[in-house]
């Protein structure tokens, strides 16, 4: 094993996979003579050509809709977005195009396409370039959508999206990718739609995903001190969702916390609530309890941001309450 950024895995993801299917190409703002915004893309370009490695016009429509059409002719395109706020201009290609073609030709087209970036809040940059989106997409029949929290999960999963022959939301975070991890050195992919127990506990569950699951280790911590324990599950994947995982733990602990970093209304941490409430009930010795951001656009004053995000306190909140302390 050997420690890398996550912009590394992610790029050592692309590569290796670029170098084993010559169908594949990335496409993006900046991901080729800048070596990507974030740098996830240095290199490639050298490597791999002005082919393959394409810089765009800032036109997301236009080059979302390139990549659709060139999935259905054969290619695997890679779309990045310098951010998954502006797909919103072209996310009529990825809801009504790539989810529902391989539906509506009868499975004559596959659309084997990833649209990747960062999701979610990365400091003060204001309310329209910090929204977390991916209960849209999960929302959307036809997608798979991932929100990895460590590089080791995000190279094994972006190669698995990557090979997957439908479209696959991977969605990052500006302020993950100069996070370290362990990474080994040969070949690995990740199933989609596993989830990983990334702390066994035995008093409480805590779900998340993304980067906000740091938050949740902190709050672990604190909470380990005062003799609760916590299991903490990592979704990874949103859609296909890992109920089982949830509900196993949910059975062990008979307490739930979710934490997810995005606005409360029709959320993921609702659809993980019915879901236990649907098929745990008995199990459950407390009302499950959800933390997410406050219910309005992101706040640019740091004052204001600090409190519209959750954070560890919240989750230590949330746990005392549930375990009814």
């Amino acid at each position: 094993m050997r420690t890398i950024q996550f912009r590394e895995a992610i790029c050592e993801a692309m590569s290796e996979e670029m170098r084993r299917d010559e169908s594949i190409y990335l496409m993006g703002e900046e991901v080729a003579e800048y070596n990507g915004a974030y740098k996830a893309s240095k290199g490639m370009l050298a490597e791999f050509g002005d082919k393959r490695v394409i810089d765009t016009p800032i036109a997301e429509l236009g080059f979302s809709g390139i990549a659709v059409g060139s999935a259905m002719n054969g290619c695997r395109p890679i779309v990045e977005y310098m951010t998954f706020n502006f797909c919103l201009v072209g996310i009529d290609q990825i809801i009504n195009n790539a989810a529902k073609m391989r539906q509506m030709t009868g499975g004559q087209f596959n659309v084997p396409i990833v649209f990747r970036g960062p999701t979610a809040s990365a400091g003060q940059l204001g309310a329209t370039h910090s929204q977390a989106l991916e209960n849209w997409f999960a929302n959307t029949p036809g997608l798979k959508v991932i929100v990895p929290s460590t590089p080791y999960d995000a190279k094994g999963l972006l190669k698995a999206a990557i090979r997957d022959n439908d479209p696959v939301i991977f969605m990052e975070s500006e302020q993950m990718y100069g996070d370290k991890g362990e990474v080994p050195e040969g070949e690995y992919v990740i199933p989609i739609g596993v989830a990983d127990i990334k702390r066994e506990g035995t008093d409480v569950t805590i779900v998340s995903f993304g980067k906000i699951i740091k938050e949740a280790f902190i709050a672990a911590d604190e909470l380990a001190k005062e003799g609760i324990s916590c299991e903490i599950i990592d979704l990874r994947t949103v859609r296909p969702m890992d109920q089982e995982a949830i509900l196993k733990s949910v059975k062990k602990t008979n307490r739930l916390v979710i934490l997810e970093e995005a606005w409360p209304v029709a959320s993921i941490s609702s659809e993980i609530t019915y879901i236990v409430q649907e098929q745990a009930f008995d199990f459950l010795d407390a009302p499950i309890q959800r933390i997410t951001t406050a219910d309005t656009p992101a706040p640019y004053s740091p004052v204001l941001l600090k409190e519209w995000l959750p954070n560890a306190a919240d989750v230590v909140k949330a746990v005392k309450k549930v375990m009814y302390k």
